[in-house]
């Protein structure tokens, strides 16, 4: 079987948006070394995304020399990529922000240029993984991932393996119904905890309340136009007791105490890991969170579960993709690829 315990074997992650391409090298502690961030191209075809993403991986690999010593051997590159995508065979299937990557095999064509091992998956799957192997879901058996911001992402990692059910395609829990006549959700159905409970969400409370009248600080950090409004305003107020934000998150821990009841009710995970940039605003609200959970699921021993921060950021994503690499060797038992100098340095 692969090994990576030697430390001087290291991988690249890199976290693919529809605006950037991060890119970092990390050692088989969770380590992120070094990382690198480059703009993405997502409409000019698949080749000058493809171009955006191994300057980001070129780079990493240029500055693996100078961190950690020409001697380090790099096995692998991780790569988290908006879905949908396959993660068995790594191609990117239809990702509506990354429209010149249709049915693109990009696992095989990173392999093919650098003669390493490629592993590609969605940002919540390798984020969880990463939680679980290195972060705050070390140790425990079962973990359940969210990240919390833009959209509403969430992974299950069970025996220490990412779930993903039939074809790639579970572990969509931010496309939970919580109310079935609540707002229509990106994905076309109505009251998903995405449209809910995410950061966007937060905010059109907070202007509807405005809107409607009613008094708060909210405007001043707004400029006078609720239009304005955004979720990291609306934490900003809450922290100084603002009326009508405390509102709007007290009404978002209601929500987001049913969603991980269902979740505690279906899963029973041993950990809930919460990441993504609206995780820190509510983080004293986790207490509150744990409170109601009684009253929101069937299972009685329901706060025994953890709720905790993520240990990963904003690097979240290159230590997912790393995790990807590294997981990948541990449980892979084919053959090292042929080695050559792409294993030193990724360099064309």
């Amino acid at each position: 079987m692969s090994s990576v315990a030697v430390r001087d074997e290291l991988v690249i992650g890199v976290d693919i948006g529809g605006t950037k391409v991060a890119a970092g090298l990390v050692d088989p502690g969770g380590e992120i070394l070094c990382h690198n961030r480059n703009p993405m191209v997502p409409n000019q075809g698949p080749a000058s995304a493809l171009a955006a993403v191994t300057k980001a991986i070129e780079t990493a690999s240029a500055q693996a020399i100078s961190t950690a010593g020409k001697h380090n051997l790099i096995r692998g590159v991780g790569i988290c990529c908006p879905g949908p995508l396959d993660p068995t065979t790594g191609v990117i299937i239809n990702p509506p922000n990354l429209p010149s990557w249709r049915n693109f095999p990009l696992a095989a064509e990173i392999a093919q240029i650098y003669r390493v091992r490629v592993k590609v998956d969605n940002d919540a799957n390798a984020a969880g993984l990463a939680e679980t192997l290195w972060g705050s879901g070390r140790g425990y058996r079962n973990v359940f991932y969210a990240t919390i911001g833009t959209g509403i992402g969430t992974a299950i990692v069970l025996d220490g393996h990412i779930y993903h059910g039939r074809t790639g395609a579970a572990a969509e829990g931010g496309h939970m119904t919580i109310d079935y006549n609540g707002p229509r959700c990106g994905c076309g159905k109505p009251g998903c905890i995405e449209v809910l409970a995410s950061g966007p969400a937060i905010a059109r409370r907070a202007r509807a309340k405005l809107t409607a009248g009613q008094p708060s600080s909210l405007l001043d950090l707004a400029a006078g136009k609720p239009e304005n409004v955004t979720s990291e305003m609306v934490g900003e107020a809450a922290s100084a007791d603002d009326p009508a934000a405390r509102d709007v998150l007290r009404e978002t821990i209601e929500l987001l105490s049913f969603w991980f009841g269902n979740i505690i009710d279906l899963l029973e995970p041993d950990v809930m890991i919460v990441g993504g940039g609206v995780a820190s605003m509510l983080k004293p609200y986790f207490g509150q969170i744990q409170d109601r959970l009684p009253g929101c699921c069937v299972n009685q021993r329901c706060q025994e579960i953890p709720l905790l921060s993520a240990r990963y950021g904003e690097d979240a994503g290159i230590a997912g993709g790393a995790a990807l690499c590294f997981d990948e060797a541990r449980n892979d038992t084919r053959p090292e690829p042929a080695s050559g100098p792409a294993q030193a340095l990724l360099g064309r």
